[in-house]
């Protein structure tokens, strides 16, 4: 059977190289493997928020060590700096330019945690340059980048581990061995929601760039836009230039746990229902969305999205649950919760370290345990918890998600490459405009 991965595989032959804003990285094969103790020096990319919780991470392995921050804002930077030599003990070197960083041959791996337009690019990028990556999730802003993506990773053959860290957690792997061993009989569906309550964005007003800020770099492969004062550092997430909604920026984790736990890849069709509700502002995006993935076999994933006002009966922001024909489980990143038919409680496992749920910067044990896995796979080639060809499937199911919502009706979807079937009006939105000279190519 052709599944996707097998599909992508088999379209990943070719030998020229990546370019990327004017820059050509050289071309080179990498099949060798670090020793089981050998040291790693890592860049990061981003540094305001998650950046930092990649840093802990990293600081937590002997053998490794942060020797590059990378940022576009002076001002990130400083107050970085100062958390750098408080937290680690040192300040790593600064370089605003990430193509200078892959130029370094003293880096081995990447860690990308910029605004989501940049994901995919910097990710290609960095593998051409000969490093291996750890990229925030979702994996690419549109379903072409995803592609190739997972095309330039296994053309280059170097590690890429994307951050949906609930992978690496060891209550969900419990529980995924429980479900391959029928404790809950066939499972058939998954649930995932998010909840929260943001605030208004407001509506931008178009001011000076911020004299700190290189706001040429920041916007990268993105078409150019006026600088207004509502969208850096986090609202970037609300504009379609830069961002993909809540769907990815948390839809991603969740969706990913029940698609691993139902064992499925591509779905056959997608519905999503929704709208923008709560305030009239810049946001670009539908603020609340019930999303529904139908899988063969009878399978299915709902993801309700809750992004802003407060819900009732109130939830915890986020969660997991997975229905068998002999019982269900919770899943959340802290603990997994087994119950039978009747709803009696039947195992609760926590793990022993809390990671954070809904916050911006979202650390904890998790992180530590899926950067670990990430440098025991450079290291001994070990296997990545969320393996990028694997990943990405759980990232192209967030844009089928999202070119749903905007298509407003169900999308039949080729299960092999993840296209949907007979909507040109959808496929518009398989593949962005790029800045000229800026798009990523194989």
């Amino acid at each position: 059977m052709t599944t996707r991965r097998s599909f992508i595989k088999k379209t990943t032959a070719g030998t020229a190289a990546v370019t990327l804003g004017g820059l050509m990285l050289p071309s080179t094969s990498y099949a060798n493997f670090l020793g089981a103790n050998d040291h790693i020096n890592c860049a990061v990319i981003g540094v305001r928020s998650r950046g930092k919780a990649h840093y802990k991470a990293i600081h937590a392995d002997a053998n490794a060590k942060v020797i590059y921050t990378c940022d576009v804002d002076d001002k990130i930077i400083e107050e970085h700096n100062v958390w750098c030599q408080k937290n680690l003990g040192y300040v790593p070197k600064v370089e605003k330019d990430f193509r200078k960083v892959l130029e370094d041959k003293d880096v081995d791996a990447v860690f990308i945690a910029t605004p989501e337009h940049w994901h995919a690019p910097m990710a290609i990028a960095a593998l051409q340059a000969g490093k291996h990556v750890y990229v925030e999730k979702p994996c690419s802003h549109n379903p072409h980048e995803n592609d190739l993506l997972v095309a330039a990773q296994n053309k280059y053959g170097k590690k890429v581990q994307m951050g949906n860290q609930q992978r690496s957690a060891t209550t969900s792997i419990m529980a995924i061995d429980d479900i391959r061993n029928g404790i809950i009989g066939d499972v058939y569906k998954g649930e995932a929601y998010y909840s929260n309550n943001r605030g208004s964005i407001g509506k931008g007003k178009k001011i000076d760039v911020p004299k700190t800020l290189d706001w040429e770099m920041w916007q990268g492969p993105a078409p150019r836009k006026d600088y207004k004062d509502n969208i850096h550092p986090y609202n970037w997430h609300w504009f379609r230039n830069w961002g993909t909604g809540e769907m990815h920026n948390n839809g991603t984790h969740e969706v990913d746990i029940c698609r691993w736990a139902l064992g499925v890849d591509l779905p056959e069709s997608v519905t999503s229902f929704g709208g923008k509700y709560a305030y009239d502002d810049d946001w670009e995006f539908v603020d609340n969305q019930q999303v529904t993935f139908k899988f063969a076999d009878d399978k299915f994933i709902t993801w309700t999205g809750h992004s802003r006002g407060v819900i009732k009966p109130t939830r915890p922001g986020r969660g997991i649950t997975i229905y068998g024909s002999k019982g269900s489980m919770e899943l959340s990143r802290n603990f997994y919760k087994l119950y039978d038919l009747q709803g009696n409680p039947i195992k609760f496992e926590f793990e022993k370290t809390a990671s954070a749920t809904t916050n911006t910067r979202g650390e904890g044990g998790l992180d530590i345990s899926h950067v670990g896995n990430f440098f025991d796979a450079i290291r001994e080639d070990k296997t990545l918890q969320a393996d990028i060809n694997d990943a990405s499937i759980s990232t192209m199911l967030c844009h089928l998600g999202n070119m749903a919502q905007e298509a407003g009706e169900m999308l039949k979807i080729d299960s092999t490459t993840g296209k949907v079937l007979n909507n040109e009006k959808a496929m518009k939105s398989w593949k962005r405009e790029y800045q000229p000279g800026w798009e990523p190519k194989l």
